[in-house]
């Protein structure tokens, strides 16, 4: 590589809410000369983001289009409704969307969830993000449901929430094109995944060689190594009986009980 040249990099894009700081600290120990670069996109923009190879791969929310992208499941977020701390909810545990009916709940363009009816009463009109929903919440204006990770991201002292049991809810995947699998992508599919330092992602190294490439085990021949355990048979034709008084082969030998004359 001359010095002109850019040195290796790993690009991962990552949605709102996601906090990809381990994998990230796992990723610079095991490949120190390999830096990875964060680059934060809405859920919206995520799959162009991929698509036209701006990022390796991306910590998306599902679902996304099966035909262009491979994606694993990395796992599922709780579904809570934020409220100001002086709302009467804020003193249960949990609710249903029952108890949001007579609610104003917001429903803003970039919402995650895949509603087939929000819950709650609609507002006069959507707000254009959900950091515009949660502030229009802090004012008392209504309230807002939304992954967990969304409502730790836009925390405010004056607000917080209860989990809603009977929501749809937003699961998160590694996902990158189908037809861009790189070995850089393998190696953050490992860390995802938990693989050790020393995984080969099925494939065979020197430090690991495949079981067809392992020396066979040389069978001892008569003139060397440690002799087998040889059967009576074969002690008899060799003219000991296998005791300690050598001797003819058959002095000694137990007779078999004679045949009844008929």
């Amino acid at each position: 590589m001359t010095g002109s040249e850019a040195p290796p990099s790993f690009r991962l894009a990552y949605v709102p809410g996601v906090t990809p700081s381990k994998w990230v600290r796992i990723w610079n120990e095991r490949f120190p000369d390999v830096p990875l670069t964060l680059h934060q996109v809405t859920a919206a923009e995520a799959p162009d983001t991929l698509r036209e190879g701006a990022a390796d791969a991306g910590i998306v929310r599902l679902p996304v289009d099966r035909t262009v992208f491979s994606a694993i499941p990395l796992y599922t977020e709780a579904t809570v409704v934020v409220v100001p701390k002086d709302h009467v909810i804020a003193a249960v545990d949990e609710v249903s969307a029952e108890d949001l009916a007579d609610e104003v709940v917001f429903h803003p363009l970039d919402d995650v969830l895949d509603w087939e009816r929000p819950p709650g009463q609609p507002a006069f009109e959507r707000p254009a993000t959900t950091a515009d929903a949660v502030e229009l919440v802090a004012a008392n204006v209504g309230l807002l449901v939304v992954p967990q990770s969304l409502a730790r991201l836009h925390h405010r002292k004056d607000l917080t929430y209860r989990p809603l049991v009977d929501a749809p809810q937003s699961s998160v995947a590694l996902s990158w094109p189908e037809d861009a699998t790189t070995d850089r992508v393998e190696d953050f599919i490992g860390i995802v995944r938990g693989r050790t330092v020393n995984s080969t992602r099925g494939r065979t190294t020197s430090e690991t060689p495949a079981a067809k490439d392992q020396p066979k085990r040389k069978r001892p021949d008569a003139g060397g190594g440690s002799p087998r355990r040889q059967s009576g048979a074969a002690r008899t034709q060799r003219g000991g009986s296998g005791g300690s008084g050598g001797g003819k082969g058959t002095k000694g030998a137990r007779r078999g009980k004679p045949r009844r004359r008929s």
